[in-house]
């Protein structure tokens, strides 16, 4: 995002902040005809081994294809240079470009088109959070591998000037590295680093933001041995592989808009640069087809490249389903808390202490007069002009992101947030509250005659019941294919320290002047990076594993969370569990799918053989046929976790999950299952066989999972686990069947 300045928004709508949400708030313009046009991504499958010869026009022949293909369907005097905005030649095949609907239509009846779909627009989704996950700074490193790794991050780009992305004792980049640096110098830490916005060229990949040198930073960051914010969360600021190299490829901009065309673009260039990992802080308030969503479609065609996709979840936990980037070639990262909050205290006239979440690094307000805003609660700048609280600390049940009370003079502020689990940095003193804490402030205020409080500055806490999936992370289950649970795990997302660029100040507020060097976030935009660096630190040590072998080793590893503390779904919440970047280096057993497997999955949900066939580029993709009642499902995929819907509460079922495991820990290993049960026993597991024995390494052995029972109405999910265990190492894979309705539209 060139310039999206991050404020805390409406604190009434926290669930979105820092994480791109999808609208069809698609571009549109008159066409000569008087019909609206408005930018659609015609998808074209595979790309056949792109040429860089040039065809007549000065276009190379997979551009020239693209131009005469739409020339056939415009018929209003335009040609498709004038209505073309990319053309996505590099690793995959398709354009971007301003159509009617009518020329939509035609496009998409074409032979070789697989969809044709509105571009949307998205919008944007350490030190102790390392710790946290027991990966210190001393963890077992294989340095010179960890050079070779290329991480590309789709974001708002980077601050270079960072000490985090110092390249001193690096070499130069990988022979293998194809990619380019376009208006920026990079270095050998930052060695790619390109721009989108709809076409337009000569932009500057600088991030303007910080929520792409934050993210960058989480997963390679050099350690920072100065890191913290004026005094809070003081430390060592660190990414996972601090040995890595980074891409850093810029779609997102200061109108807070992240298009669609654009991050296709991205993800074309970045598998063709020749990028290892991509991170996608980027997502949507509801998820969509697969090949009507650009990250998916992007992801396909890394993931038949090797290259892992790891994604934001999303921020929108208004309701199940919510949970977005749900491919199951995609690694859906919810967000968690860590063990340390940082929090401030209202003192109270009474003596009454209220403790809330804040990041306020301001000198301490005592004893200031406290007060609602005259208009009752709502604290938007325009709600309090022309009012003066000089010296006051104002009550604001939401509407503000500090601005409102700053310009009113106000010396604090004390707002309520229905998201308590989250701190904020505001240009004033300030903490946010609970409903509860909020009301019983105001009832101080309305019984006492001259009500005062002391706005103390933030300070760290200690929280033992971490982690604990994030208010605001979105809760599943999957929308586009119930019976592949997402997200896959969480990580650290709640008040993350990284990185920051002095462009843009902390606050979000444009009359703040503080811009240091660090800045404290939270989003699933937060917890995507730590997987996206424990990814990157595998692959340092297995540069031959596919990406589904890497998602497997983070998934089987993951630590088992307490759905108790976790309302909302407790799997359908956090997935396998919390992130651990030490066992996830050394899994012992993989479940591997590749691109067949997946295509298989596809035609189960639907797709069809001449669909897939211009997807994969091969003439010998076939859909299977059915045979007697069963044509394949996704319970088939060979996934780390099992997921049923259940559409029938009271009703008896029984599905199986046919899985493979490949043997990555030691030669002659023997693993026995064994049947974890949490909660009511509504479900029965049985595996067979219950005892794999494996004679070398990468060997693979078969065995399938047997779910069946029945789920009363109104209880809405029930979980089990299957582990397998050699006395050493847990692989880990959790069961999870739901009967929650999944009939909610996707557009």
């Amino acid at each position: 995002m060139g310039t999206v300045v991050f404020k805390p928004l409406a604190i009434s709508v926290l669930a979105a902040v820092f994480f791109l949400i999808g609208s069809f708030r698609a571009s549109e313009a008159s066409s000569d005809g008087g019909e609206r046009q408005q930018v659609y991504i015609v998808y074209m499958g595979h790309q056949h081994e792109p040429s860089d010869t040039m065809a007549a026009g000065g276009f190379t022949a997979a551009e020239a294809a693209h131009h005469g293909l739409l020339n056939q369907v415009l018929n209003d005097g335009s040609v498709a240079l004038d209505r073309i905005v990319y053309s996505y030649t590099r690793s995959m095949n398709g354009f971007a470009a301003r159509l009617t609907e009518r020329e939509r239509q035609k496009l998409a009846a074409m032979e070789g088109v697989v969809s044709v779909f509105p571009s949307r627009t998205y919008r944007l989704q350490t030190t102790r959070s390392w710790d946290f996950l027991g990966f210190p700074e001393t963890a077992r490193r294989s340095l010179p591998t960890e050079a070779e790794v290329i991480v590309g991050m789709i974001d708002t780009g980077v601050w270079p000037a960072s000490p985090s992305f110092s390249d001193e004792g690096f070499g130069p980049p990988p022979a293998r590295w194809k990619g380019a640096c376009h208006n920026f110098t990079c270095n050998n830490k930052i060695i790619g680093a390109r721009a989108y916005r709809q076409g337009s060229t000569g932009l500057s990949p600088v991030d303007t933001e910080g929520h792409g040198t934050h993210t960058a930073s989480t997963v390679a960051g050099r350690v920072v041995d100065s890191g913290g914010l004026a005094g809070l969360a003081a430390g060592s600021a660190r990414g996972a592989v601090p040995g890595a190299r980074l891409a850093v490829y810029k779609v997102c901009w200061e109108d807070d808009r992240c298009r669609g065309e654009d991050v296709l673009a991205a993800f074309d260039d970045a598998v063709a640069d020749g990028v290892d990992l991509i991170s996608f802080s980027i997502g949507g308030t509801l998820p969509v087809p697969y090949f009507e969503d650009p990250a998916a479609i992007g992801a396909f065609h890394a993931m038949t490249r090797g290259v892992l996709t790891s994604a934001a979840a999303g921020n929108s936990a208004l309701k199940g389903g919510r949970v977005c980037n749900v491919a199951p070639w995609v690694l859906s990262v919810a967000a968690s808390s860590t063990d340390r909050r940082l929090v401030g205290k209202l003192v109270l006239g009474n003596g009454k202490t209220i403790v809330g979440a804040s990041i306020n690094t301001f000198p301490k307000v005592e004893k200031a007069p406290v007060i609602l805003p005259i208009n009752g609660s709502w604290c938007l700048p325009e709600s309090l002009a022309g009012q003066s609280y000089k010296g006051k600390i104002l009550l604001c049940a939401g509407g503000s992101d500090g601005t409102g009370p700053l310009l009113a003079g106000a010396a604090g502020t004390v707002m309520f947030n229905g998201e308590p689990d989250v701190a904020f940095m505001m240009p004033l003193p300030a903490l946010t509250v609970t409903q509860d804490q909020f009301t019983e402030i105001v009832a101080y205020v309305n019984k006492t005659r001259h009500p005062v409080g002391t706005i103390h500055s933030a300070e760290t806490a200690f929280d033992p019941n971490a982690p604990v999936v994030a208010s605001f992370s979105p809760r599943g289950p999957n929308l586009i294919s119930p019976g592949i649970l997402k997200p896959d795990l969480s990580a650290p997302g709640i008040d993350i320290l990284a990185a920051w660029t002095p462009l843009s100040p902390v606050s979000g507020n444009g009359k703040d002047n503080g811009f240091p060097a660090h800045n404290i976030i939270s989003g699933t935009s937060m917890a995507c990076p730590h997987a996206t660096g424990v990814a990157a630190y595998v692959k340092s040590f297995h540069h031959d594993w596919s990406p589904a072998m890497i998602m497997s080793a983070l998934i089987t590893t993951a630590t088992p969370m307490d759905p108790s503390r976790s309302p909302g779904g407790g799997e359908l919440a956090y997935g396998a569990g919390q992130l651990d970047p030490v066992r996830a280096r050394d899994p012992g057993l993989v479940y591997d799918a590749r691109e067949d497997d997946y295509v298989r999955m596809l035609c189960a949900e639907g797709y069809n053989s001449t669909q897939l066939r211009v997807v994969t580029g091969s003439d010998a993709t076939a859909c299977p046929a059915a045979s007697g009642r069963r044509r394949g499902a996704a319970a088939d995929l060979n996934y780390p976790t099992m997921a049923h819907h259940q559409a029938s509460p009271g009703k008896n079922f029984s599905v199986r999950f046919p899985r493979t495991v490949t043997n990555v820990g030691a030669p002659g290993s023997v693993y026995v299952a064994k049947i974890v049960n949490s909660g009511p026993r509504y479900i029965r597991v049985a595996v067979a066989p219950r005892r794999l024995a494996f004679s070398s390494l990468l060997q693979k052995l078969s065995f399938t999972v047997t779910v069946s029972g029945a789920l009363p109405a109104g209880n809405q999910f029930v979980s089990a686990a299957v582990v397998w265990s050699d006395g050493v190492r847990q692989v880990r894979s959790p069961i999870i069947v739901h009967t929650v309705d999944v009939s909610n539209t996707t557009n």
